[in-house]
């Protein structure tokens, strides 16, 4: 890409859309569109169509679709595989049709198989079956992996697949509804801290263990992937380094000063025990995480303190891990 180039950011709604915003604003280039304030409803085809035909941008990065933790996903996986498809259907037709130079679509680490080898590689999607906590939204991801190879084969369009981990950073969503896992437990134990309660209860057994990388990481990973990566296969976009969500919990709560228990429900669901993403492709391309997991969770709690500092919550109700 260059400065001058067109880029669309569809969605910088989204924790990544946004983050992958800001780091081009960053890096120096000037043609940079997103979908937030004027931009195209991605979930409708004539919305889309009309926007890339008037402003007919050369890159696009597709960071967008619901998403959420294993509450969203129980309670609405007819949402999420509708709105993921919608989006991903609408935006990689309109970006072939009208010569979109390069296009990363972003997935999820919820396309891989839930007993994949681990770490997990490109090579394992669709080899078994997925975690059942997150298949809808899974098959939607997959769908638009599918989208980009299929439009490759048929068009020789360049359109990319990049395999996030488990983002979290500046302007997550900390809601108490749908919140991935790292807002999640910071809004409960920073709740309990200000509220003098004495434990905090967690969904699962804490075994699980996630690949984390902080949204400014992945969104330099991602424009790293649109200006170098030459290969066909989808690429992880992670950090190569895993941990248990007890260990996170304890993190989170050293960071936060909260001194109190951290109770792990059993009964409650884990979803896939681990997902630890192989991204040597990406290190291949001279690419490293800039933030530790301690001083991007450092950060995102003072994002949290500085937009939500005034909510209080009852703590009663247990804090969710993602899928």
């Amino acid at each position: 890409m260059k400065k001058s180039s067109r880029i669309l950011v569809a969605e910088d709604r989204t924790l990544l859309g946004a983050a992958i915003m800001r780091e081009l604003q960053h890096q120096g280039y000037r043609e940079i569109f997103g979908t937030k304030d004027s931009g195209p409803d991605l979930r409708s085809a004539g919305s889309v169509e009309a926007y890339f035909a008037w402003y007919r941008p050369e890159y696009v990065f597709l960071a967008a679709g619901l998403s959420g933790g294993i509450r969203t996903n129980q309670a609405q996986p007819a949402d999420l595989i509708r709105d993921n498809l919608l989006v991903a259907s609408h935006t990689i037709d309109a970006a072939q049709r009208h010569g979109v130079r390069r296009l990363l679509y972003l997935a999820s680490s919820c396309s891989y198989p839930r007993e994949a080898p681990q770490p997990l590689r490109p090579e394992s999607l669709l080899t078994g079956s997925l975690e059942p906590t997150n298949e809808a939204y899974a098959v939607a991801k997959i769908a638009g992996i599918k989208l980009c190879e299929s439009y490759r084969a048929q068009y020789g369009a360049d359109f990319l697949c990049g395999i996030p981990s488990n983002p979290f950073g500046i302007g997550d969503n900390f809601s108490l509804a749908d919140s991935h896992v790292i807002p999640a437990i910071i809004r409960r134990i920073d709740d309990a801290q200000r509220r003098g309660a004495p434990e905090v209860e967690l969904w699962g057994t804490g075994r699980p263990r996630r690949d984390f990388i902080f949204a400014a990481d992945a969104a330099s990973a991602a424009i790293a992937v649109m200006n170098g990566y030459t290969g066909c296969a989808p690429i992880n976009i992670g950090c190569g380094v895993d941990i248990s969500i007890t260990e996170l919990a304890q993190l989170i709560a050293e960071i936060v000063g909260y001194e109190g228990t951290l109770r792990f429900n059993s009964d409650l669901p884990d979803g896939m025990p681990v997902k630890l993403l192989d991204s040597s492709a990406l290190q291949s391309l001279g690419w490293r995480p800039h933030w530790t997991l301690r001083t991007a969770i450092a950060e995102t709690y003072r994002d949290y303190q500085f937009r939500f500092g005034s909510i209080a919550q009852d703590v009663s109700e247990p804090v969710e891990v993602t899928p």
